[in-house]
């Protein structure tokens, strides 16, 4: 490893908030023990460093309405603070909010490890996007919008006695907008408990927001537990990297060719990275089994929108004889316990939505990471035994990382974030108190969006039946008016399936050889239509159901097999609710241009027209954008007007994901967002 020069990861100086050993706290304190449980798994807990902090942390939780609790990476406190909560016999159901399905169903199966019982029975469950568990269990691990959605039903959380927000540093969208309704709840329910926790956060800064002195007594306490339990050295490049991906794998090649044992952990920025490295991490592998070398690796992808029975698999432990190796987005960044890593490989970049009012879309920006986000990227190792973390990125370049990550919500689209408040009776939402309030510019942008889409009314007040339907999905706004009006075109068929292939990130594969590249852009032509890519979406999808959801099918045409697994998976979801809202589930017999324009009546704020000087520019700010060089599109003689789902920046603003439409579509279904002038330029 001659390219890295070593620097030590110094433990947490911080101590703890009450740093005592209150044996009378202990002997007062009833805990009930699970006694089925095997020794070891009893050790593996008490060997926690949170462990030592369990009566503090239930004193605290005893006298204290929040607690924010900092702990180090690998410390317990995502699957012990609940566990300790129940043990000592707490009331009720204690939830705890993660930001992603993959923590939240990996953390419920640990816990339901410990305590020897079966996940989705009476003690420990999960809720997370189309899975749900049917019975309460005493811990419920979900996703933060499962949470905001329980609120609709529930708005005090009756049913809960105990929340837990997990991993706050990340600052989602549904972070900040939990924190500010809790704290509108906690006012209401005296007895209810909230636990903001993570491993590095502003703690005094959310201190100050929970904090309601009453009777000059604070409603809030932090506590800081330190202790990880093996040390992690970090590595920094001696020179920049111009490609991190190769890098990437050369890094892990050469841990695979050393004698340091340890499953590696890769970090990169999306989809389409990881599986690239993936497919060259393999080739090596099938390469060093060929010429029956003894550093045998087992790789794995790891991302948001693989299917759950693909993610299983980087929780499991490697064939014998071979080296795990887990290539995976930022979606491994927290809570997700990845067992046996020892090696991490940090690209030192993440990508993030950053929102355009005079555009009203998102840009997806490929940023360099936080130093928080590369702190929580180290403490994936260090978990059985000393780690060390290779950062692609030079230690200069580390020293000038900003301390935190942008919070998702002045940084991003607020339109759904809006809808699901007004939705949860949020009138005023210019006075709601968000932890880190959001631009008035964003927020404006919103309420013009969803008003022009007919969710709310002209005083801003959700529409019946169109704008509570709209809340239900957990859907973009402009997609669930696309799939709610689709009934009515007599296109629901063909919209479900588009809608549903716009939520995984990427349907075909790139191979990296020039053959199979050529052979994989050959193969594309096929399903390619000139109305753009949703029709030729929707072509693939067809083509796959008729080949009997076919693997070998997929091979043959370059089409990532997993991604369309999890589109069948989506679109059966979304199909069920559109038949709860009475949306007739019919065909339009193939007739494009009734899907095109079904299309608009969602979609409209994203149109762009092919100006004179030969590039597109969006209606509203007239921003300059350009076809992405995946699109069908790019390479046609380019059409007049185009409506793009996404824009990313990377060189240019590119769009992603075209339909080709015509410019009286736009004032036949959105007259209220368009209107036809003639100017002339002297």
């Amino acid at each position: 490893m001659s390219d890295f020069k070593p620097r030590f990861l110094k433990p947490s100086e911080t101590s703890s908030f009450l740093d005592r050993n209150d044996s009378s706290l202990a002997d007062s304190t009833d805990f009930i023990f699970n006694r089925h449980l095997s020794q070891s798994i009893q050790t593996q807990r008490q060997r926690l460093p949170i462990f030592n902090n369990r009566n503090h942390i239930l004193f605290l939780l005893e006298k204290h309405q929040t607690l924010v609790l900092v702990g180090e990476t690998g410390c317990g406190k995502s699957t012990q603070v609940p566990q300790y909560m129940i043990e000592a016999g707490w009331p009720g159901q204690v939830g705890v909010c993660e930001s992603r399905r993959v923590a939240a169903i990996s953390l419920a199966n640990r816990v339901a490890d410990e305590t020897g019982s079966l996940v989705q029975e009476d003690v420990v469950g999960y809720a997370v996007k189309f899975d749900a568990c049917v019975k309460q269990p005493k811990i419920k691990y979900m996703t933060e919008g499962i949470l905001l959605r329980e609120m609709m039903s529930d708005p005090l959380l009756k049913s809960y006695s105990a929340i837990m927000l997990d991993e706050v540093h990340e600052r989602t969208l549904y972070t900040d907008i939990l924190m500010g309704l809790m704290k509108k709840i906690l006012r209401k329910r005296p007895e209810l408990r909230l636990i903001v926790a993570s491993a590095t956060m502003d703690a005094k800064e959310l201190f100050e927001f929970f904090n309601n002195k009453d009777r000059n007594k604070d409603s809030a306490v932090i506590m800081t537990v330190k202790g990880r339990q093996f040390p992690v050295n970090i590595f920094y490049t001696k020179e920049p990297v111009p490609c991190y991906v190769q890098k990437s794998v050369d890094t892990v090649l050469k841990i695979n060719a050393s004698k340091e044992s340890g499953d590696i952990l890769v970090f990169l920025t999306g989809q389409e990275e990881v599986d690239r490295a993936v497919r060259l991490l393999k080739e090596h592998a099938n390469n060093i089994e060929q010429a029956k070398k003894k550093e045998l690796m087992f790789v794995l992808p790891m991302y948001g929108s693989l299917p759950y029975h693909e993610q299983l698999k980087v929780f499991k432990s490697a064939p014998d004889g071979y080296r795990k190796v887990v290539v995976a987005t930022n979606v491994a960044e927290t809570s997700v316990t990845i067992p046996g890593i020892v090696h991490v490989i940090d690209c030192g970049f993440v990508k993030m939505r950053w929102f355009n009012t005079e555009t009203h879309t998102d840009s997806l920006i490929t940023v360099p990471v936080s130093r928080a986000s590369a702190d929580q990227r180290a403490g994936r190792a260090g978990r059985v035994k000393p780690g060390h973390v290779y950062r692609l990125y030079t230690e200069e370049a580390a020293s000038k990382l900003a301390d935190n990550t942008p919070p998702e919500i002045i940084r991003t689209k607020l339109t759904y974030a809006v809808l699901q408040l007004k939705a949860l009776g949020i009138s005023n939402i210019l006075k709601f108190k968000f932890p880190s309030p959001p631009p008035v510019q964003n927020l404006k942008s919103a309420l013009e969006i969803l008003y022009a889409l007919g969710a709310i009314d002209i005083n801003g007040e959700l529409t019946k039946p169109l704008g509570f339907h709209m809340a239900e999905f957990a859907l973009d706004p402009l997609y669930s008016k696309v799939l709610l009006s689709s009934g009515d075109f007599g296109c629901s068929e063909e919209v479900l399936t588009i809608i549903s292939m716009l939520q995984v990130e990427t349907v075909f594969t790139k191979p990296s050889s020039g053959n199979f590249s050529i052979k994989a852009r050959i193969q594309k032509r096929l399903f390619e239509v000139e109305e753009g890519d949703l029709i030729t979406y929707l072509n693939v999808y067809n083509a796959f159901v008729s080949s009997e959801m076919s693997r070998e099918f997929c091979h043959k045409n370059f089409i990532n097999y997993k991604s369309m697994k999890r589109v069948v998976e989506v679109r059966n979801r979304l199909e069920k609710m559109l038949v709860n809202y009475d949306v007739p589930i019919v065909s339009c017999q193939g007739v494009t241009e009734i899907i095109c324009k079904c299309l608009i009546t969602g979609l409209f704020p994203n149109a762009a027209y092919l100006h004179y000087s030969g590039v597109y520019k969006t209606v509203r700010g007239d921003i300059e954008l350009f076809v992405h060089p995946d699109s069908v599109l790019y390479t046609i003689p380019q059409p007049q007007w185009v409506l793009f789902c996404e824009v990313m920046h990377t060189t240019k603003l590119f769009m992603r994901d075209l339909t080709v439409i015509k410019s009286d579509w736009l004032l036949e279904l959105a007259p209220h967002f368009y209107y036809k002038t003639t100017f002339k330029e002297f």
